[in-house]
């Protein structure tokens, strides 16, 4: 599950597969009965893979799959980690009003430098707003970090439904 780039807060992976797309589909709604482990939902060629509410936390990651065909006899997966949706849409709002902020400070800092009026609270909340966002970035890098083991287990559970491997016995 390597990433090309450490900055990535949601990594993403592609492998080729030498299977039909259906077939791995319907091994994905197999496995969903026969085990408890993990929630597993599909909806036409995308798989999510979620640990049951127990289990979850703040940070919890979902492996989300889209497995499309290439030809009858192999299948291109591609697979995104990422935390619940709800979370994630909360913590891009807060990125987007924290960069809306800064924007409108700079006008406002603007404005005030060309009527040659004193600028500094401005400068100072536009600096703020570097810093919030700065927060935020290591706030969702420490979320993530947190969550490497259980992005390690949705990965091992896929990988074996992918590849027909027994679950190792605990």
């Amino acid at each position: 599950m390597p990433t090309a780039n450490d900055i990535v807060l949601r990594p993403r992976f592609k492998m080729e597969l030498n299977k039909n797309n259906e077939s791995i589909l319907k091994d994905f709604e197999v496995l969903k009965a026969q085990q408890s482990e993990f929630i597993v939902t599909r909806l036409d060629n995308h798989v999510f893979i979620k640990f049951p509410k127990e289990k979850q936390h703040f940070w919890s990651p979902q492996l989300h799959l889209e497995i499309d065909s290439i030809d009858e006899n192999s299948s291109l997966l591609y697979g995104l980690f990422g935390p619940n949706p709800t979370v994630w849409t909360m913590f891009m709002f807060l990125h987007f009003v924290v960069a809306g902020l800064f924007i409108a400070f700079g006008i406002w800092a603007y404005t005030n430098w060309s009527l040659d009026k004193t600028y500094a609270i401005q400068v100072s909340l536009m600096l703020l707003m570097i810093i919030v966002w700065v927060v935020l970035y290591f706030a969702g890098s420490i979320g993530k970090a947190s969550s490497k083991n259980e992005m390690r287990e949705l990965n091992d559970f896929m990988r074996r439904v992918i590849t027909h491997e027994k679950a190792p016995q605990s």
